[in-house]
């Protein structure tokens, strides 16, 4: 794979066009706005230093990116096509069909859509067995992570080969089982975005008062083993087996407006083999967090201090 189509250069397809460039590719991109190829290039120049400072691959070159007059030429010569248009959906059916008609059979095309499923978004689509969602996060050239799925009618080769690619230019991939709106990570934001906005309405809680409860507490945690490994060990030795058992009934508790599921053996039982899965005992994940957790309190203070 060494030429990447990036079909719209907004904040997330210029983000996509600054990542694969890092990574070595050549980037064709094509967008219909009149004043694109300087905003792209405008993107790409700020995003620039941060990537140098992460690392560029070997090749790495802004100069590797051109910009296309039609759709056409952009995704004549991909190898792999990341569209990234407007969230509207009858857009995104006939752009998607466009593409799919101007595309080389067999090249995955992969949408950055945030809230549509590629069942919704395949209708028009010749092709859709290698239609797939490559659902980022802003800024794509920073944030690791990519959230694929298929539609109904998505080959799994497309969301294989997709995941794949992704991989290989440094992405860190999960891949959903089945299409789930909102997909993994926005629902989890939303969860608790919705919970702070409740505060502040009815007068419970500060903006800033919200922001510190995460980035002082919890949020220290997250990059390090996330929120079911977080409550694995707040089980102590017992991990999340003793936690679910001991906490459990609190889940009914009113403290958010959020209805909470039914405790159920079935429940119990997938959670505690999900964090038991990996095979690693309490005390390596707690010598790990408390490593984490000092790195990653010297860095923020190091970049709170300028």
């Amino acid at each position: 794979m060494t030429e990447v189509a990036c079909v719209g250069a907004g904040v997330i397809g210029g983000g996509w066009v600054a990542h694969f460039l890092a990574r070595g590719l050549r980037v064709r991109a094509w967008d219909p706005a009149p004043d694109a190829e300087e905003r792209l290039t405008r993107l790409v120049d700020r995003a620039w230093p941060a990537l140098t400072e992460l690392g560029l691959a070997d090749g790495a070159s802004k100069a590797n990116l051109t910009v296309t007059p039609t759709l056409a030429e952009a995704v004549g010569t991909a190898g792999f096509v990341q569209e990234s248009a407007p969230e509207d959906l009858g857009l995104k059916r006939r752009l998607l069909a466009e593409i799919d008609a101007a595309t080389p059979s067999g090249v995955v095309i992969a949408s950055s859509t945030s809230g549509y499923a590629m069942s919704e978004m395949q209708t028009e689509a010749t092709h859709p067995e290698r239609l797939v969602v490559g659902h980022p996060f802003n800024p794509p050239y920073l944030i690791p992570l990519v959230e694929v799925a298929g539609g109904e009618r998505t080959g799994r080769w497309a969301v294989e080969a997709a995941a794949e690619f992704y991989r290989g230019t440094g992405k860190k991939v999960i891949t959903l089982d089945r299409e789930l709106p909102g997909f993994i990570a926005n629902r989890l934001q939303e969860a608790m975005w919705r919970e702070a906005l409740h505060m502040v309405a009815n007068g419970e809680a500060t903006v800033e008062q919200i922001d510190t409860a995460i980035t002082e507490g919890p949020g220290l945690r997250w990059p390090v083993h996330g929120p079911c490994l977080t409550f694995h060990l707040a089980g102590g030795e017992g991990g999340m087996a003793h936690m679910l058992d001991h906490f459990g009934p609190s889940l009914k508790s009113p403290w958010t407006r959020l209805d909470a599921p039914e405790l159920t053996p079935e429940l119990r039982d997938a959670m505690v083999e999900g964090c038991e899965a990996s095979g690693r005992p309490i005390a390596e994940l707690v010598r790990e967090r408390d490593r984490a957790l000092i790195a990653i309190q010297r860095a923020l203070d190091e970049v709170r201090r300028g």
